[in-house]
């Protein structure tokens, strides 16, 4: 089909959605959800870090075609979330920050469920992130966020 054969309307509201969507997943966004789930617990803010940015970016570019949430098993801390259709960087935190119910703070476990996602959101030497969104082939998105220096170290507590 021509583009000249797409009403006017349709393009207009196309253009108009995309600048939204973008502007869900804007580095502020990523810090701002971040810090959000970190002052619940009292640990100190994160910050943009466009290295660890560009790490998850280059991950996630490998994983386009199958939109597989697989550790890169990189040198950084990591959280992978994934959505058939748009995930914002506030929905991928927040699933991380739903896993909250599951950690038991005073055994230092995840009871019931995974948490270790929610443990590396609030992990309170891991003071940089950076992280990508991408658009998976199968219409899927896939967001990874990456972290330093690494939490969930054996042992050790998050906060």
């Amino acid at each position: 089909m021509a583009l000249s054969n797409i009403p006017s309307s349709i393009c207009l509201i196309m253009l108009t959605l995309i600048p939204m969507i973008v502007a869900h997943n804007t580095p502020q966004n990523y810090v701002d959800a971040h810090n959000a789930v970190r002052a619940e617990v009292g640990v100190d803010p994160v910050f943009w870090d466009e290295e660890l940015a560009k790490y998850a970016q280059n991950y996630l570019e490998s994983k386009v075609s199958t939109c597989e949430m697989v550790h890169s098993n990189g040198p950084y801390g990591e959280n992978l979330a994934t959505l058939d259709g748009l995930l914002t960087a506030a929905a991928a935190v927040q699933a991380w920050a739903d896993e909250k119910k599951y950690y038991d703070h005073n055994s230092n476990t995840c009871v019931g469920g995974e948490c270790r996602h929610y443990t590396q959101l609030v992990w309170k030497n891991s003071f940089l992130i950076g992280c990508a969104n991408i658009k998976c082939k199968n219409n899927w998105s896939l967001v990874s966020c990456n972290y330093s220096p690494a939490g969930n170290v054996a042992g050790e507590l998050p906060y």
